[in-house]
């Protein structure tokens, strides 16, 4: 049974501070690039209206030569708090598009130093900075020079098990005037392999002023929990566990600040849920909005009879038409069930994008 000690409920019953900026949930959303857009934030903060959300991560480099701000920089005017996340290796860069973000409607903005993508690191952004904490400590200085509101990083543990660095360079964070740091609990040659090593969170944490927050293998509340216990951090963020599943940072928080457990949702309420979000990306998006939906209708299809079946159709719909009738026809099939016969289907492993 999930339990909050009488010390972690006491430490997490005010609101998270961000520089000046307050936000009152301790439990945030990832940015995941190709999941976290404006469709896929507002299903999120359905269930957690608290919340800080996040963009995919932006370009800076890219940003600097286009004349329009990429869709995915696009932030509802409603949706507070909300961060922009940025990459580069480039300080001005960083700084240009800081401003930029800020213009779009950032409440913070956030620096990503932990991306282990190829393609991300071998061009000088994301983990690779963890080899550079000189660069990493200047991006950080330029980006808080150049706007007023609170500049965070994200970043690993290290870039293997023989470069792990993590306290040095979070304190390098600090000083050049980080006001939060998110730490992902592996190093990049870990990619998302292994566990997690929660217990370098606690090192980190243990020496930071700023606000910790804990990330990597947060699947479930009994997770989070658990890991605030170990580390000490200053609050959760959520990333994997809510691919097809956007209820999880509304079930922490609630968790959090009530001590009580949500009911889950039912099968049905999940293919309800993947019904919605196909609509608004189509809404949102047209053709590419279906293209972009295919992944995550077959997140949402597991835990239920025939739902490897049903994965393989939405997989590759070609229309939101068809993948609500699939949809329809699944959610008609579980209804007519008792529920004894709703067993557990075997589910493929989540996969970051």
């Amino acid at each position: 049974m999930v339990s909050l000690s009488p010390d972690l409920k006491e430490r997490l019953s005010t609101p998270l501070k961000i520089g000046q900026f307050e936000v009152k949930s301790r439990v945030l959303q990832s940015p995941l690039s190709g999941v976290t857009d404006l469709v896929f934030r507002r299903l999120v903060r359905r269930y957690a209206p608290d919340s800080m959300m996040y963009t995919e991560m932006v370009n800076a480099t890219g940003l600097h030569y286009v004349k329009e701000l990429p869709k995915i920089m696009e932030v509802d005017p409603n949706e507070r708090p909300i961060s922009i996340q940025l990459f580069d290796c480039r300080p001005d860069f960083l700084a240009e598009a800081a401003q930029k973000a800020v213009d779009e409607g950032a409440d913070t903005v956030d620096i990503n130093m932990g991306c282990p993508v190829n393609k991300i690191t071998k061009n000088g952004g994301g983990s690779s900075l963890l080899r550079e904490p000189e660069l990493a400590g200047d991006i950080v200085r330029s980006v808080v020079n150049a706007v007023k509101v609170p500049v965070t990083v994200k970043t690993r543990i290290g870039w293997s098990d023989k470069e792990i660095n993590a306290v040095e360079f979070a304190q390098r964070m600090q000083d050049a005037g980080a006001q939060m740091l998110t730490l992902h609990g592996r190093t990049r040659a870990q990619g998302y392999n292994g566990s997690a090593r929660w217990e370098w969170i606690a090192k980190v944490k243990e020496v930071l002023t700023i606000p910790v927050i804990a990330n990597g293998d947060i699947f479930s509340v009994d997770a989070a929990v658990r890991c605030l216990e170990l580390t000490g951090a200053d609050g959760v963020m959520c990333s994997r566990g809510t691919l097809g599943y956007p209820f999880l940072v509304g079930e922490v928080d609630h968790f959090l600040k009530t001590g009580e457990l949500r009911q889950p949702p039912t099968p049905i309420e999940r293919l309800l849920c993947a019904r919605d979000h196909l609509h608004m990306l189509w809404e949102y998006k047209g053709d590419r909005g279906i293209r972009q939906a295919r992944k995550h209708m077959t997140w949402y299809a597991k835990g239920f009879p025939a739902a490897s079946e049903l994965r393989g159709k939405l997989a590759v719909i070609e229309s939101v038409t068809e993948g609500v009738a699939l949809i329809d026809q699944a959610i008609a099939r579980l209804a007519s069930m008792p529920t004894w016969e709703m067993t557990e289907d075997t589910e493929p492993q989540l996969v970051e994008v």
